[in-house]
């Protein structure tokens, strides 16, 4: 195996099992308020990390690196965490990743006016119908998950619309990614998603001070842990390396690895259900966010 095809399967790892500290979390402090912990500390890190770059943000950038981070980090995980912790973590996880290519090519379309092919055209139908069989159980039982939440249905509607968020805000990062080094813009974009997203928590979460002792107790420090240093440290600097290395299309295929990873999580540790509905709306998004990564 190459040291690029290992760090290829470590990123994997890594992404589908954070999905599950992020319910294990959620289940003992508010849910933004976990994801407003986690970028803090993410953000400081990677800052610290730029090092001499951190300032080197050009005048013309801040605009638009203060509206993306509100769209990619902010706006995305508010609705990630809070949905995730009203649904499976697995089907969070299909929901999320393999939603992505089909998002980009809209946000391509609407912001930058890349053409739709018939191809991508037939990547959004199918990813639509994927999603429709992923919700069909929810919806024909009365809005009522197999487990008891009767919010679960709105959880995976959240995680849609923040990855929706979340694409837009990736499409919009593109003008400005080649005009400061990645880690600085990453840094920045982190550390002011987390301002937002603990503005936010504090605004609609009932936030105690019980919860902020929470953060450095079991189980939430471990999967806060988990979250900073394999999801936004680990995972974020192999997809860069890979990003240089393979190109974008190969490093785009952990959309299909790291949601079986989560599936498999969730229904060994959390023992979440999936079931026939599940399974072929998952193999219809996976189909389309192959087609939507074609060349």
């Amino acid at each position: 195996m190459s040291r690029n095809a290992f760090y290829f399967a470590l990123m994997c790892l890594v992404w589908g099992l954070t999905f599950l500290p992020v319910k294990i979390g959620s289940a003992h402090v508010p849910p933004i308020f976990l994801a407003a912990a986690r970028f803090t500390i993410a953000g400081v890190l990677m800052l610290l990390w730029a090092g001499r770059d951190v300032l080197a943000v050009p005048p013309a950038a801040r605009r638009r690196l203060l509206i993306t981070a509100l769209l990619v980090n902010t706006g995305n995980y508010t609705f990630l965490f809070w949905g995730t912790a009203h649904a499976p973590s697995g089907l969070a996880a299909i929901v999320n990743l393999a939603t992505i290519p089909i998002y980009t090519l809209i946000a391509s379309r609407l912001i930058e006016g890349q053409r739709i092919t018939g191809q991508r055209i037939a990547a959004i139908v199918l990813g639509l119908i994927g999603l429709g069989f992923l919700f069909a159980t929810r919806a024909s039982s009365g809005w009522n998950a197999a487990h008891g939440d009767p919010m679960e249905i709105w959880g995976l509607a959240a995680v849609a619309f923040g990855t929706l968020l979340y694409c837009f805000g990736a499409v919009l990062t593109r003008r400005i990614a080649g005009t400061m080094p990645t880690l600085t813009l990453a840094g920045w974009q982190t550390i002011i998603g987390a301002l937002g997203l603990a503005a936010v928590s504090f605004a609609v979460e009932p936030v105690t001070l019980a919860d902020m002792r929470a953060l450095a107790e079991w189980p939430v420090w471990p999967a806060v842990a988990v979250l900073v240093f394999g999801g936004s440290l680990i995972g974020f600097t192999i997809y860069m390396r890979l990003l240089r290395d393979w190109g974008a299309f190969h490093a785009g295929l952990y959309a299909f690895v790291s949601p079986a990873i989560a599936v498999t999580a969730g229904v060994v540790v959390l023992h979440e259900p999936f079931g026939p509905s599940e399974a072929i709306g998952a193999v219809l998004m996976f189909g389309a966010a192959a087609i939507a990564l074609r060349r």
